[in-house]
């Protein structure tokens, strides 16, 4: 129903069509002219959130002839069609200038921003903590940053609790264990989680700093980590507090996430290229394009980034 190759009007009429109300006449079978509304509600899923952002912005744009600004075009139809994205582990409604941005970029600054601060950006399993307390100069180098200076500590604890919950909880289940070590293991579990929480919000906080680095640096054909490790090493450890050396034997041992590092990057580079081209400025057009640490060729850059020239 919802394609490419679609209309905004097809599109919407699609949409629009799965929200007719579902009633019922007379369900009771003793008031003839009653009509209930059993569906209250409809929601609709796109799995291509570019086209559908886009979709909106271009048809709530054509609607009305006298209001100049799109950002009242848009929040004016939305009333009419919220839409909602997926945060984390919640929906949240998009507001009209997100969508523009969105429509324009792929992505909006404040998804953008909470990109950068996403718990999936790094790793605090059981294993990568085990490889991090195992190596000194790992944790030498995390313990100079303010606010680890008890990692070793908080690692330890982390590590033994949790695997003492999980051999007691394969060892007995819930009926077997009495209210006293029902209790103990929940306090358990309590405190190892926060302490894991802890040690990931500090390196999220880290990874929020990567965008001030790449706003500062403009090799923008070089991935990001071979700016960081060969060309800028000296600004990245004014901006994040880390050498590269560190830097480098952190990612060995599987303390970021490289998958969605280079999405993250990506993102980021689409945002900015949206946002010069919407000032008529397009300084890298026909460049090759450095994600976190690999790189796309200008070709396949251009077949994914979409301008807002081509919003109609």
């Amino acid at each position: 129903m919802l394609r490419n190759s679609s209309s905004p009007e097809t599109y919407f009429q699609a949409a629009f069509r799965v929200q007719s109300p579902w009633t019922v006449t007379n369900p009771e079978g003793d008031a003839p002219n009653r009509e209930d509304i059993i569906k209250q509600e409809c929601y609709v899923f796109d799995y291509a959130p570019d086209r559908a952002l886009r979709q909106i912005a271009d048809y709530s744009c054509r609607l009305n002839v006298d209001e100049s600004n799109p950002e009242r075009k848009v929040e004016e139809f939305i009333r009419f069609l919220p839409v909602l994205a997926y945060d984390g582990s919640s929906m949240k409604q998009v507001d009209a200038g997100e969508i523009l941005d969105i429509a324009m970029s792929g992505t909006s600054a404040t998804l953008l921003a909470r990109r950068w601060e996403s718990a999936l950006l790094v790793n605090v399993d059981n294993v990568t903590l085990q490889r991090l307390m195992s190596n000194a100069d790992a944790m030498r180098a995390l313990m100079s940053i303010e606010g680890f200076r008890n990692l070793n500590q908080d690692i330890e604890t982390i590590i033994n609790k949790s695997e003492a919950v999980k051999k007691t909880r394969r060892e007995k289940n819930d009926e077997e264990l009495t209210p006293a070590e029902k209790r103990e293991l929940t306090e358990e579990e309590k405190e190892y989680k926060s302490k894991r929480k802890q040690i990931q919000e500090k390196l999220i906080k880290f990874a929020t700093r990567i965008p001030l680095f790449m706003y500062l640096t403009d090799y923008r054909e070089r991935s990001l980590r071979d700016v960081i490790t060969q060309l800028e090493p000296g600004l990245f450890r004014r901006v994040t507090g880390l050498g590269v050396k560190d830097f480098e034997l952190l990612v060995s041992l599987g303390v970021f996430n490289s998958a969605l590092m280079n999405d993250a990057v990506y993102k980021f580079k689409r945002y900015e290229d949206s946002s010069l081209v919407y000032v008529g400025v397009n300084k890298h057009a026909g460049e090759d394009v450095g994600l976190y640490d690999t790189v796309l060729s200008a070709e396949d850059y251009a077949g994914t980034f979409e301008n807002v020239g081509e919003m109609g």
